[in-house]
């Protein structure tokens, strides 16, 4: 991580190779390295610039973890105001867009969700 002056705060910058030690953004598991690092930050009342520098696969597992679960703990509001991102690709903006939403409609209301996707499963499987 690299801490740097902003105006208002201090800001982490947090480079998502160094943290998982690979270009490949795959397991769940390495998700929640990131995941703790940025609430940790969040929990200092930081701002995190995540960058997904030379990352050049993004998997939904990896996304989920580290930043859809965000959502359980923190509020909208707080995540966007608190969390950017750079130099990630195209396809895994399409990716974290879906993630995002995805969460969002999952901690807001996760009885509803699950039963929602339990519903489209048995549609699927006739």
């Amino acid at each position: 991580m690299i801490y740097f002056e902003n105006m208002e705060n201090i800001e982490v910058k947090i480079n998502v190779t160094n943290v998982i030690g690979d270009v490949y953004g795959v397991e769940a598991e390495e998700g929640q390295k990131v995941y703790d690092l940025i609430k940790k930050a969040f929990a200092e009342n930081r701002k995190v610039v995540l960058s997904f520098l030379n990352i050049e696969i993004l998997t939904t597992a990896f996304l989920n973890t580290s930043i859809g679960q965000l959502y359980k703990d923190f509020s909208e509001e707080t995540i966007k105001k608190n969390l950017s991102v750079e130099n990630i690709s195209e396809s895994g903006k399409v990716i974290l867009k879906r993630v995002v939403g995805t969460a969002k409609l999952f901690y807001k209301d996760k009885d509803t969700f699950l039963r929602l996707q339990q519903s489209i499963e048995e549609i699927l499987e006739n």
